[in-house]
C-alpha cells in the first residue's frame, strides 16, 4: 500500500513525540510504502540517520509553513500557532503529493493531541487519527496540593482544550476519520463526545526489540538498599509531592528514593523533603543521559510513577521491561500499562486516601522479594507482547488494510 503519515515531531533518538513519529514511519515502511509529512527542523537529525542506515520505501517530505526555521520549544503559544499553521501547509502539499502517487490511505501519527485537528483528513482518501492523548485531567480534589502556578498551568491547559474542542475543523477531521485512537479511556471518551465513530483504546509510545533486549538483561540489583525510582519532569501533575509524603508515611527506614529529571517544582520537593527529614533517604538526580538513566533503572527495585494526568508514561514500559514493578494512579496511560499482574494500580480519589494507600503499596513490595520478582517478570512479558514496536507495527499494518477497504 501507498501510505501518507502527518508527523510534525519525528525524529530518531529523541525519545517522547518525536520517538513516536520516527518508530511508526519506520514500522509503517516495513510493510508499505510510506511518505512522511515532517517539519524541516528534523531534517537535520533524519537526514545523517538514514544515510548511515538507509532505509527502503521511506521518503520524507521536509516544509515549514513560510520558510519557518525557528523551534518554538520553551514558547508554548508559539508552538501551537506554528503547529496549526505546518497543519494548514501540510494539506496543501499533501493534495499536490496525492495527485502524483494516489495513496492508498492517510494517518495522523504527531502531536499526540486529541483537541487539534489534522487537514490531511480532508484528502479523497481513507484516515487514520492517533493514537492521540490529552483528555486526562487531574481529579479535583487534587488542586488544592497544586503550587500556585501548578493551579494556573491547570486552568490555561483546561481553557486550551475548551477552545480546540469549539474549532469545527476538529470536528469534520474526527467525522472523517475511519478509525480513531486514543491513548486512554478519557481520551476515546472526548474522541466519542466530538463525533469520532469507531474510537479505539491504544497507547503511542513502544520500545524497539533491541531496547526491550537491553532492559531485560539489567541484573537484579543488591537486596539492600531497597531503592523506590521516579523518571520525569518535576512538574505539579506528576504527583511527586504525594509519592514523597508516601515515603515518608511509609517509613521505610532501610530504603532510598531516587529521583530523576529536573522541572519548576525541584525546590518545593527539596523543601518537602527536608520537612519531612528525608534528607539521607532521597535523593535528587537531576537531568541524566538516556544511557544513565538506564543504568539507575537497573540498580533499583521499584518504580513510582504517581502521575495525575499523563497520556502515555516511556518509563512505566521501559521498567516493566527491565522486570521492576511499577507503582502508580488509576489514572490515563500508566494505568493502560500497568496492571495489578505487574505492578500496584492505586486509586486517586483525594490526596490523603492517596497517598495512604501509596505507602501500603510501597511497604507491600518493599517487604516481600518474591512478589517484586512475579510482578516484575509479568512485566517482561506485558512489554514484549503490546509494546514492542514490531508488534505495534504489525497492529498498525492490519488497520491500514481495513480502513482501505471501506469508502469515503
Amino acid at each position: 500500500m501507498k501510505i501518507l503519515l502527518s508527523a510534525f515531531a519525528c525524529e530518531p533518538g529523541l525519545g517522547s513525540e518525536e520517538d513516536v513519529g520516527w518508530h511508526t514511519a519506520v514500522q509503517a515502511a516495513r510493510r508499505h510504502e510510506v511518505w512522511v509529512l515532517t517539519r524541516s527542523y528534523c531534517q537535520q537529525t533524519i537526514a545523517p540517520y538514514l544515510a548511515q542506515h538507509p532505509i527502503p520505501n521511506l521518503h520524507f517530505v521536509y516544509f515549514e509553513p513560510f520558510g519557518w526555521t525557528e523551534d518554538w520549544k520553551g514558547r508554548q503559544g508559539f508552538l501551537t500557532l506554528h503547529y496549526y499553521l505546518w497543519q494548514i501547509w501540510a494539506y496543501f502539499v499533501a493534495r499536490q503529493l496525492h495527485h502524483q502517487i494516489q495513496f492508498d490511505a492517510a494517518h495522523h501519527v504527531t502531536y499526540c493531541r486529541y483537541w487539534n485537528p489534522s487537514f490531511i483528513a480532508f484528502l479523497p482518501i481513507p484516515f487514520l487519527f492517533g493514537p492521540v492523548g490529552g483528555g486526562e485531567s487531574a481529579p479535583p480534589a487534587f488542586q488544592a496540593t497544586f503550587s500556585q502556578r501548578g493551579r494556573i498551568y491547570e486552568g490555561v491547559r483546561d481553557l486550551a482544550r475548551s477552545l480546540g474542542q469549539l474549532d469545527p475543523f476538529l470536528r469534520l477531521t474526527l467525522r472523517r476519520a475511519k478509525v480513531a485512537i486514543g491513548t486512554t479511556p478519557e481520551t476515546a471518551a472526548r474522541l466519542k463526545q466530538l463525533g469520532a465513530r469507531d474510537v479505539r483504546v491504544a497507547q503511542s509510545l513502544g520500545l524497539s526489540s533491541a531496547e526491550i533486549e537491553a532492559l531485560t538483561q539489567n541484573p537484579s540489583p543488591a537486596a539492600h538498599p531497597l531503592r523506590f525510582l521516579t523518571v520525569g519532569r518535576l512538574l505539579h501533575w506528576k504527583g511527586i509531592h504525594l509519592a514523597i509524603r508516601a515515603f515518608a508515611q511509609a517509613g521505610l527506614a532501610q530504603s532510598e528514593y531516587w529521583i530523576i529529571g529536573q522541572g519548576v517544582e525541584r525546590d518545593r520537593l527539596e523543601a518537602l523533603v527536608q520537612a519531612l527529614h528525608l534528607t539521607s533517604q532521597v535523593r535528587f538526580l537531576g537531568v541524566l543521559p538516556r544511557t544513565a538513566v538506564m543504568e539507575t533503572m537497573g540498580k533499583c527495585h521499584v518504580l513510582i510513577h504517581p502521575s495525575l494526568h499523563e497520556s502515555g508514561g516511556f518509563v512505566c514500559a521501559e521498567m516493566m521491561a527491565a522486570g521492576r514493578p511499577v507503582i502508580c494512579f488509576n489514572l490515563g496511560g500508566p494505568a493502560v500499562q500497568v496492571t495489578p499482574e505487574t505492578g500496584r494500580v492505586v486509586t486517586a480519589h483525594n490526596p490523603k486516601q492517596a497517598i495512604a494507600d501509596l505507602a501500603a503499596a510501597m511497604t507491600q513490595l518493599a517487604q516481600d522479594a518474591t512478589l517484586r520478582q512475579t510482578l516484575g517478570q509479568a512485566g517482561q512479558k506485558r512489554v514484549k507482547a503490546l509494546y514492542d514496536w514490531s508488534v505495534k507495527g504489525e497492529h498498525l499494518s492490519r488497520i491500514y488494510h481495513q480502513i482501505s477497504r471501506t469508502t469515503i
